[in-house]
């Protein structure tokens, strides 16, 4: 046969990118972590292969939301119990593990398929 055929998927060489997250807003800042931890920045971008790369983050613990939202946005998180649904204030959560409230936006803005896990892993928050 003229072709070989390959098994799995081929490999992708990842790079490391920081951002600095100090004075930039979260939905912004999440928007252009998903992006580059899904691979769309890439000029080779295929939908179907993870080539994303791998995000440092540094400065969580100073990004900003605009307006009112430290005080009146509320971070849910559930055990997927009957009344496991646990509420935290913005503030508190900035207090006790501000890069989780990056984390959470980042992961919405991720496709919800099998992928996502396996992206989220690749995002480390410094």
């Amino acid at each position: 046969m003229p072709w070989k055929k390959k098994r799995g998927m081929p490999t992708v060489q990842r790079k490391t990118i920081e951002i600095d997250a100090s004075g930039q807003p979260v939905g912004r800042l999440a928007t252009k972590v998903a992006k580059i931890l899904i691979g769309k920045h890439k000029p080779d971008y295929v939908p179907y292969i993870d080539a994303g790369d791998i995000v440092k983050i540094t400065n969580a613990n100073k990004v900003v939301l605009t307006g009112k939202k430290w005080e009146q946005k509320v971070h849910f998180h559930s055990s997927n119990r009957p009344g496991g649904i646990k509420r935290i204030s913005m503030i508190k959560l900035r207090e006790e593990n501000p890069g989780e409230i990056l984390r959470h936006a980042v992961k919405y803005m991720l496709p919800k398929n099998r992928t996502q896990s396996i992206r989220l892993k690749r995002l480390i928050i410094v």
